[in-house]
C-alpha cells in the first residue's frame, strides 16, 4: 500500500536472549534498527538480526517502490533458480518485527543524521550503482554503453526502459570477462523462443527479436588462466543452441604469452581453476579449423588485450587494443596493437558505489564507505588507526555498512550473504555489550507527508506483474514505470 501514515504494530514479542529495560519504568526498550537498501545485503542483514536479537524492530528502507535489488534487476532472466532466494527474503519482510518502506530515498527524503537520531543503529546496504569507466579516447561515441545499463534495460530497472540499444549491426564487443559480461553475451546470442519463457521485459524481447548481431567478442586484458567467468557460465555458452564458441589458438600458446606450459600446469591448479581451464582447452581442441566459418552465431573470447581507443565518427566502428603479456600474473602492455571492428560496445569493468549523503564517510577513490569489518569509521580519528582499543574513539557508534557499499563490487550473492551475516553479528554484539546504549526508545522514521510503499503495496505490484506475465506465458511481466507502481500500491489495502 502507498501510504502517508503507517500505524505502529501492536505486536510485542518477549525477547528470549536479551531484554533491554528502561531503568526508571522497567519497561522493555526495543532496539530499533534501520537498514537502507532492500537488496541482498539488506535482507541478509535483517535475517540475521531477527534471529539473534529477538527484541529488535527493523525498518528496511528502499528508494524504489519494489524490493530485492540486484536479485530482481541484476540476475539474468534465464537464471530463475538464483532468484529463489526471494522466497527467503519474503519471509524476512513478513516477520511482524519488520517494516518495508519503499519509495523513500536517503539524501532526498531524509538524511543520515535524521536516521541516526531516530534509530539506535543504522546499516547502509544500498549497493553500487555507478559504472567504472575506461577513461580512453572516444568513450562517449554512440553505441558505447556499459553492461550495467544493458542488464538494467532487459531486466526492467525503472528509468532504463528507453535505453534502446542499437542491435542492427553484426557484432557486439564486451570489454571485461566477468559473469555480467557473459550474461549479456548469452542473452544477445540466445534464441528469442527460449527467452520468451523468462521474466525478461517485453520491450527487450521485441528488440532482441530484431537483432542482427551474430558475433560477440568477450575481451580480457589477461589470459585464460585469469579469466573471471565461472565454469557454470562457460558451460552455458558452450551449450547454447545455434551458437559456436570460437577460441583464438594463439591465446593458449605458451611461447607467445609465457603461460608456463598451460596444459602441463593444469594438474597443479586449484580445483575451480583447474576445471574451467580443462574445459577451455577441451573446447579449443574440438573446435573446427579457423578456415571453416562458424555455423550460426559466434561467441569469441579474446585474451591479452586492453582497449586504448574507440574508433569511429559519431558512432563506434572499432576498438583499438594494446597486446599484453603476463608478468607475475599482471597484464603488461607490449608495443603491439590490434584493431577489431565492432558495431556495439558494452564495457563491463566493475561498479562503484556513490555517496548519497554528505554525512557518509565515503572513499570516492575506492567507491565505498570507509569501514573496518562493517563498522563505519569516523572521519577524524582521535585514536590510533592501527588499534581498536577504544571502539567509540575509532568508529561511528551504531553506524554500519555491508554488501558492495562496504566491500566494493566483489563476489556473488553468496559472498554478500557471508559479509552481511558478519556485519549483522557485529550489530548484535554491540547491542549485547552495551556499546550501543539504549538510553531511551527511538521513534523510527517520521513518515508524515512522505508517500511510501508498504509491503502490502509491493504485494499488489507483485500480483499485477504475475497476472500480466501469465497472459504471455511468462513468470511475470515487470512494471518499469514508477508512477504505475505507485498507483497500484495506493489501491492496495492492508
Amino acid at each position: 500500500m502507498l501510504r502517508k501514515v503507517l500505524p505502529t504494530s501492536s505486536a510485542v514479542k518477549v525477547a528470549r536472549k536479551c531484554v533491554f529495560r528502561n531503568a526508571s519504568t522497567a519497561a522493555p526498550i526495543r532496539p530499533r534498527i534501520c537498514i537502507v537498501g532492500a537488496g541482498p545485503a539488506g535482507f541478509y542483514t535483517a535475517q540475521y538480526i531477527l534471529k539473534h536479537l529477538d527484541n529488535s524492530d527493523i525498518d528496511i528502507v528502499e528508494k524504489l517502490p519494489v524490493p530485492f535489488g540486484l536479485v530482481r534487476f541484476g540476475v539474468a532472466p534465464d537464471h530463475p533458480e538464483v532468484k529463489n532466494v526471494i522466497n527467503t527474503f519474503t519471509k524476512t519482510a513478513e516477520n511482524p518485527r519488520v517494516r518495508f518502506l519503499g519509495n523513500l530515498c536517503l539524501g532526498k527524503d531524509f538524511t543520515l543524521e535524521e536516521l541516526r537520531e531516530r534509530y539506535h543503529a543504522v546499516l547502509l546496504t544500498y549497493g553500487a550503482e555507478q559504472d567504472n569507466t575506461l577513461n580512453i579516447p572516444n568513450e562517449n561515441l554512440q553505441n558505447v554503453l556499459s553492461a550495467r545499463e544493458f542488464v538494467a534495460w532487459y531486466n526492467g530497472l525503472p528509468r532504463f526502459e528507453n535505453l534502446n540499444p542499437d542491435l542492427s549491426g553484426k557484432s557486439l564487443t564486451l570489454l571485461g570477462q566477468g559473469n555480467v559480461a557473459v550474461d549479456v553475451a548469452r542473452i544477445v546470442l540466445s534464441s528469442v523462443d527460449d527467452l520468451k519463457k523468462t521474466d525478461i521485459t517485453e520491450y527487450a524481447l521485441e528488440t532482441l527479436s530484431r537483432s542482427r548481431i551474430d558475433t560477440v567478442h568477450l575481451v580480457g586484458r589477461r589470459g585464460p588462466l585469469q579469466a573471471a567467468f565461472t565454469i557454470k557460465e562457460l558451460r552455458e555458452m558452450l551449450k547454447l543452441s545455434s551458437c559456436t564458441t570460437r577460441w583464438r589458438a594463439d591465446d593458449f600458446d605458451r611461447k607467445l604469452h609465457r603461460l608456463f606450459m598451460l596444459e602441463e600446469s593444469i594438474p597443479n591448479l586449484p580445483r575451480p581453476r583447474k576445471r574451467i581451464t580443462e574445459l577451455m582447452v577441451k573446447s579449443l581442441a574440438e573446435q573446427a579449423p579457423n578456415n571453416v566459418p562458424p555455423a550460426g552465431r559466434c561467441f569469441q573470447p579474446i585474451f591479452f588485450r586492453s582497449p586504448v581507443n574507440f574508433v569511429g565518427s559519431g558512432k563506434v566502428e572499432a576498438v583499438e587494443y594494446v597486446v599484453n603479456r603476463l608478468a607475475d600474473g599482471r597484464a603488461v602492455p607490449t608495443e603491439q596493437r590490434e584493431t577489431i571492428a565492432t558495431d556495439l560496445v558494452c564495457r563491463s569493468i566493475g561498479y562503484r558505489a556513490v555517496s548519497v549523503d554528505n554525512h557518509i564517510n565515503f572513499d570516492a577513490r575506492k567507491g565505498c564507505v570507509n569501514n573496518a569489518g562493517g563498522r563505519v569509521l569516523k572521519r577524524n580519528l582521535t585514536g590510533s588507526d592501527q588499534t581498536i582499543d577504544d571502539i567509540e574513539d575509532k568508529y561511528e557508534t551504531g553506524l554500519y555498512a555491508s554488501g558492495w557499499l562496504a566491500t566494493g563490487p566483489t563476489g556473488v550473492i553468496l559472498t554478500t550473504m557471508n559479509n552481511s551475516f558478519g556485519v549483522a553479528d557485529l550489530v548484535c554484539r554491540d547491542f549485547n555489550s552495551n556499546t550501543i546504549r539504549l538510553n531511551g526508545s527511538r521513534p523510527g522514521l517520521d513518515l508524515a507527508g512522505r508517500p511510501y510503499v508498504s509491503w502490502h503495496g509491493w504485494k499488489a505490484i507483485d500480483s499485477e506483474e504475475v497476472r500480466l506475465g501469465q497472459a504471455k506465458g511468462k513468470p511475470r511481466e515487470k512494471l518499469t514505470r514508477i508512477e504505475t507502481m505507485l498507483q497500484i500500491a495506493s489501491n492496495a489495502s492492508d
